[in-house]
């Protein structure tokens, strides 16, 4: 038997072994708990039922959360819990799945790595930055989802608070005005349509005005939303009448949209002159190049 056979074999043994003891840790730590309650496991039964590759991976990235967990990293965990608060509960996602998922996709770039070596080359530098990448792509699809969700709750915030002025003035009380706006003005699924949900919710739970809205601002950090509750924490604090205030903030919020619309119409006509320019250039390399390129030709 040649060295090559026997550096062979060893390869083979080793790889074994390897996949031996990651099937014996995986079995021996137990999977990470599925949400099942509130807004976190309504929308992982939403993903489950949807199908795909999360209903696929999704035992795999709850084993992956069980060996997570053990790990010490409050700090990070909290950071990320955050974040999915912030995104809506994206798939129902706990902050150990979402470094699960963030580790079986640095695996899966990875893979992809090896499969096309020929054509992105094996070196640790390329290796480095396949696997960052895939590690990076489902905390940018998070980060895309909380944008999203605060340009959408900044949209129609202003209409929402007029249309709770409007129902405070015909004799509402707060929980009824949001319950009319959530059940005949808000399309379901939106995110206003949510978070108005879980302030309504909280309420009827017992919680304080105050504490609902704050947490609303917590899941929604933006400036409008910020500016909301403080202008109706204060007016239940101070005894004004919270329909005045709210009259007040939807008609300050309009002003607002209206000037951050003017100036991403200034920002835009600035930015398009980085690709005028460079539709002239080209135009004029259309019209000049067999100039420049008989003078080359002849000498000149």
């Amino acid at each position: 038997m040649s060295e090559r056979d026997l550096l062979g074999y060893g390869a083979v043994a080793l790889f074994g072994l390897a996949a031996a003891i990651t099937a014996y840790v995986l079995a021996s730590v137990p999977a990470s708990i599925s949400p099942r309650l509130g807004l976190r496991g309504l929308k992982r039964r939403q993903a489950l039922s949807r199908g795909g590759a999360f209903a696929t991976l999704e035992p795999v990235i709850r084993a992956g959360a069980g060996l997570i967990a053990r790990l010490p990293l409050p700090v990070l965990r909290r950071r990320i819990e955050a974040q999915l608060t912030q995104a809506g509960d994206i798939l129902g996602l706990t902050g150990d799945e979402q470094m699960a998922l963030s580790v079986l996709s640095s695996l899966g770039f990875l893979a992809i790595a090896l499969a096309l070596r020929d054509i992105v080359g094996t070196s640790p530098a390329v290796i480095a930055l396949v696997m960052g990448s895939g590690a990076i792509l489902p905390h940018l699809r998070v980060a895309g989802e909380i944008q999203r969700r605060q340009r959408q709750v900044d949209r129609s915030l202003p209409v929402a608070i007029d249309l709770a002025a409007l129902c405070m003035g015909a004799g509402l009380d707060f929980p009824g005005a949001l319950r009319q706006i959530i059940d005949k003005s808000l399309i379901a699924g939106e995110p206003l349509h949510e978070e108005l949900g879980r302030i309504l919710q909280l309420l009827e739970l017992g919680r304080t005005r105050r504490e609902a809205l704050e947490s609303f601002a917590e899941r929604v950090p933006t400036e409008a939303v910020r500016d909301f509750v403080s202008s109706a924490v204060q007016a239940e604090e101070k005894g004004n009448p919270l329909v005045d205030v709210l009259r007040i903030q939807a008609r300050m919020l309009r002003m607002r949209r209206s000037v951050d619309a003017e100036q991403a119409a200034s920002r835009a006509g600035v930015m398009m002159m980085i690709p005028l320019m460079l539709i002239f250039a080209s135009i004029v390399l259309i019209l000049l190049g067999p100039f420049i390129v008989n003078g080359m030709t002849s000498g000149f």
